[in-house]
């Protein structure tokens, strides 16, 4: 038997029970209470309101001290019990042994972890008001500042956010569509600019040269509000016209139509091709700037980014009111057919008895795009293969052709090129 104080062991036992199941109860709430919280706490001139913000100033390091005095005062409880039912003399040693993990377990599970957690993550302010002069203590301590994890709060951080987002998601807590939003935004800052933008050999350009009326036009054909103005080549981009801009002008100045458009530009935005996707959001929410144009390492344009793009890393693709689904091959009873762009050009040689083969372009889109030597605008049209092509409606955010009208070509027909020199996409 062991000669020790009984009723002063479960005495110190309880004690360092109770301020177990407080710091436990602190460490949750203070990684919890939000900014805006403490900030209105603040404001308010509240009790202890410049305390708490002391404390969550470092809320890592908060929380990492309160969990080291946590812990010892744990094993303290635990010891005391042990010692207490060891001086009773009336147990064997293992007995003695079980009672005091039983006992050690149910009260570091229920009465210090699981309840008090429960409430500092329910009501993390209050708490934080509560017991803000213990952790302030336990905050001073030189434990907190050896605490290893406070300098790795933003990666770990961040990885015991996926594990939560695929934990909740396999327990059917959010939707599939939910997931992959969350999970987007975690990625935005590994996605790189060249990933998401549109390539210069998809961009749709206007030549220095075009008068206002081609460049109205050319907006309102495309269905763009922006489109780059270059010169001699894409690398020697002028700036950005705006249809904002054309039509305040047109109304303004009538006579103005034949004017160029290089009259009424605006400056373009340059960005590394390398920028990280989260760095270019911020960047263009803070200039207001809705469309840049990517460089590469040579400082040739690479292609051309909107901050629709950038927003579609998150939401996915963005569509307006005038979109609509693709269609099915439709028989227009004149002997034409209106077919998807994505349509492979052997089925589109079916639809006519012609053999159609082409090594350069796999789609009846692209067969077009080749015809024209440019990027297709609605009402574009050229003959290539015995068909007559033309460019029936282009649809989604970029504007890509979406169906075109084909027929046979009528053996009087020349083949128009359809080519306009100031209104161009880039060359293929």
């Amino acid at each position: 038997m062991i000669d020790a104080p009984v009723a002063l062991l479960v005495l110190v036992a309880a004690a360092c029970m109770v301020l177990a199941a407080l710091l436990s109860a602190g460490e949750v709430a203070v990684l919890r209470v939000t900014r805006a919280a403490v900030s209105e706490l603040v404001t308010e001139s509240r009790p202890h309101a410049s305390r708490v913000r002391r404390l969550t100033t470092e809320p890592a390091r908060t929380a990492a001290a309160a969990s080291f005095v946590r812990l010892v005062f744990e094993m303290t409880t635990t010891t005391s019990i042990t010692l207490a039912l060891a001086s009773t003399g009336s147990l064997l040693w293992w007995q003695i042994l079980l009672l005091s993990v039983v006992l050690t377990a149910l009260i570091a599970l229920l009465l210090v972890r699981a309840s008090p957690r429960g409430v500092g993550h329910r009501h993390p302010l209050r708490v934080l008001v509560a017991l803000s002069g213990l952790l302030s203590v336990v905050a001073r301590l030189p434990l907190g500042r050896l605490a290893p994890a406070a300098g790795r709060t933003g990666e770990v951080d961040e990885d015991e956010l996926r594990d939560m987002v695929d934990r909740v998601s396999e327990s059917e807590g959010i939707e599939e569509e939910e997931r992959e939003m969350l999970r987007s935004v975690f990625e935005l800052g590994d996605t790189l600019t060249r990933e998401v933008m549109v390539p210069r050999t998809e961009m749709l350009t206007a030549g220095a040269g075009t008068s206002l009326r081609k460049a109205l036009r050319l907006l309102l054909r495309s269905g763009y509000s922006r489109v780059p103005v270059v010169g001699e080549s894409v690398d020697d981009l002028r700036g950005v016209v705006f249809l904002k801009d054309l039509v305040r002008r047109m109304q303004d100045a009538p006579d103005s139509q034949d004017d160029p458009v290089t009259t009424i530009l605006r400056p373009a935005v340059f960005v590394p091709e390398t920028k990280p996707v989260d760095d270019l959001l911020r960047e263009m929410q803070a200039t207001s700037s809705h469309i840049a144009i990517a460089v590469d390492e040579y400082g040739g344009i690479a292609g051309l980014v909107t901050i629709e793009d950038a927003l579609e890393e998150i939401v996915g693709e963005l569509t307006d009111e005038h979109d609509r689904s693709v269609p099915q091959v439709e028989d227009l009873g004149d002997g034409s057919f209106r077919v998807p762009a994505r349509l492979p050009v052997d089925e589109l040689g079916e639809l006519f008895q012609l053999d159609v083969d082409d090594d350069d372009v796999d789609t009846a889109g692209g067969l077009l795009a080749k015809a024209l030597g440019k990027v297709p605008l609605p009402g574009s049209a050229a003959d290539i293969h015995g068909l007559h092509l033309v460019a029936d409606r282009a649809e989604g955010r970029r504007k890509q052709l979406a169906t075109l009208v084909v027929t046979l070509v009528e053996p009087e027909r020349a083949e128009p090129g359809d080519h306009d020199p100031d209104l161009h996409g880039a060359a293929r």
